[in-house]
Formats: structure tokens, sequence, C-alpha cells
């Protein structure tokens, strides 16, 4: 008796054991919240599997992960920095212009003979004199950033083309190619250079004064300049560190292609805005990531990678993309209600 009571009780325990979990899991999975944590995870395995199933004898070959790495690890770099300005309660519409414009200074330099590492420097440098340019319009002048950096957009890929005479210039060195196409334990350098940025920028946003006071003046800059933190200085901040990694951004390119292209990659810019919201950050500012957006970077990449697979049209592939951006703004929306 005493050890059939004894189980009865057990059993009666693991079934409020049971429904407690049940409950939690369907209040979690009907928190907005919840999903815009974790949204980006799901949609990215989500995304795999179903490419996988579709064809997996040409999305899931280890050739075919390494293009989807080596694809993400640009954008991802770019997402970055558009991660710092939306934190802020920003955006940089001006980073694809930035990046091209960074990739023709390197042409010139290049071309004209210098080192490789000073064209690198002098590449990522321009990079950051736009972003130094757009911050203190924003900050000092008090300009929507909507504007100065749809400005700066225009001023960038008008002086990539001048200074380009709106000509490519073949970039050929061994060492920067050998960059893009080498790997370590089967993953690529390029992705390598890109999760280092990520870890970096991941310990500043959260484990700096830097991050903290980004985030304040995300949030509530009233509150943030009462606090006694500088405004002006956190937002030329931001776009400094967006513009440079554009700069940055633009040397890897050219280990890839082998050239110095004046015309702009408007598809960097529309990714760059999907990832970041998509991943997690809110528009409004004052809540941010950096590994959602990351997470998200490698999302949109394994989806184009799926569609081309499967022979769907590139024209369509802008369309999911778009539509990924409408639905994580809408998420985005409802979780700040």
């Amino acid at each position: 008796m005493a050890a059939k009571a004894s189980n009865d009780t057990a059993s009666a325990e693991a079934e409020a054991v049971s429904k407690s979990i049940i409950s939690n899991f369907r209040e979690t999975i009907k928190d907005p919240f919840f999903w815009s944590k974790w949204l980006v995870v799901v949609a990215f395995l989500l995304v795999v599997l179903v490419f996988g199933a579709l064809s997996p004898e040409a999305f899931l070959t280890t050739y075919n992960l390494n293009n989807i790495l080596v694809a993400s690890a640009i954008p991802a770099i770019i997402v970055v920095g558009q991660t710092f300005t939306v934190a802020t309660a920003g955006i940089d519409l001006s980073v694809s212009s930035i990046m091209t414009f960074g990739a023709v200074c390197f042409g010139l330099t290049f071309t004209n003979g210098w080192p490789l590492y000073q064209c690198m420097i002098f590449s990522t440098l321009a990079g950051l004199l736009c972003g130094i340019l757009n911050g203190l319009i924003i900050a000092k002048r008090q300009i929507n950033d909507f504007i100065v950096t749809l400005g700066m957009l225009s001023v960038a890929a008008g002086a990539a083309l001048v200074l380009s005479d709106g000509k490519p210039r073949q970039i050929i060195d061994e060492r920067l190619a050998n960059v893009a196409i080498n790997e370590f334990a089967h993953i690529p350098y390029l992705m390598f250079i890109a999760f280092t940025i990520v870890l970096i920028a991941h310990f500043a946003l959260f484990h700096t004064r830097f991050g903290t006071h980004l985030l304040a003046v995300g949030g509530d800059p009233d509150a943030a300049r009462a606090m006694g933190i500088s405004i002006v200085k956190i937002k030329v901040l931001v776009y400094a560190i967006s513009g440079s990694l554009a700069g940055f951004a633009a040397v890897l390119a050219i280990s890839r292609i082998g050239a110095a292209e004046p015309a702009a990659n408007t598809s960097i810019l529309l990714n760059s805005v999907a990832a970041v919201v998509l991943g997690g950050v809110s528009l409004f500012g004052g809540r941010a990531t950096i590994l959602g957006p990351f997470v998200a970077t490698l999302l949109l990449q394994a989806l184009s990678n799926g569609l081309t697979i499967l022979g769907v049209a590139s024209y369509y592939q802008y369309i999911a993309v778009g539509v990924v951006v409408i639905i994580s703004a809408s998420l985005v929306r409802t979780t700040n209600k």
C-alpha cells in the first residue's frame, strides 16, 4: 500500500511538472518579446532545414556551406556598424557608397605603388572620414540622420565615380587573394575576420562604458544628457565606426573580386538594415544585440543561396528580403507598444 501511494504521488508530481512545462512553453511562444529575440535563430534553422530537404545534394555540401560563410563575411562587418547606429535610434544609409568610395581609394593608392598595408589603412581612413562627417552633421547641426546619410550616400558614390573616372581598377596581389580563398579548419579566413569583429563589437557594446552610454543615448537622450553623457561624442563615434568598417569591408570585397569597382552595391545597404531589424535591434534605439544581426546575415545569405540553387530568379530574392524587413519591423513595433 505504501509503495502504491508513493508511486501515485510520484505520478501526480510528474504530471504537474509536465503541465507546468507545457503551460510555460505556451506562454513563452505567445510572448512577442521572445520572438523578437529568438525569431532570427528559429528562422535560420528553418531555412537550413527547408533548403536542406529540397536540395540536400547541393545545399548541404561543405563547398556550398563555405560559400554561404564567405558571402556572409563582408555583409556581417557592415551590419556591425549599422547595429551601432540603429542602437542610438539612427540609421546609416550611406554604408554601401562609403564602401565603394573606400574601394576606389584603395585602387588609386595600390595602382600608384603604395604598399598593401598602406592601401588598406587609406581605405579604412576614407570610410572613417565619411563616418565622422555623418556624425558631426547629425549631432552638431541636429539634422535628421536619414537626410544626412542619404546625402552622404550620393556624395560618396559621386566621389567614387569622379576619382575612378567610372572605371574599375584591377587589383592583383597574391596576399590579398589568399585572404579570400584560404581556409583554416574548413572555415574561410574572411569569416574568421568577420567573427572577430563581431566578438569585439559584442564586448564593446555590453562590457564597456562606451556601450552603456550608447544604449543610454538610444533609449532616452534627455536622461542620458542629464547623466552627463555626451550625445555628440556618442553619435560621432557610432557613425565613425560604421564608416571605418565600411572602408575596411571594401578591402575584403576587393580580395574577393580582384578589382576596385566604382559602382555602389545597393543590396549591401538593404541587407544591413534587414539583418539589424531581424536580429532583434530596436529601430527606436536603446535595445541592441550583435550576435542577432550576425545570425540574421547568415540567414539572408542562406535564403539567397537556397533560392539560387532552386533556380529562383534574383528578382524574387529582392522581394523575399523586402518582406523580411517589413515583417521584422512590424514585430519590433509590436514589442515596443
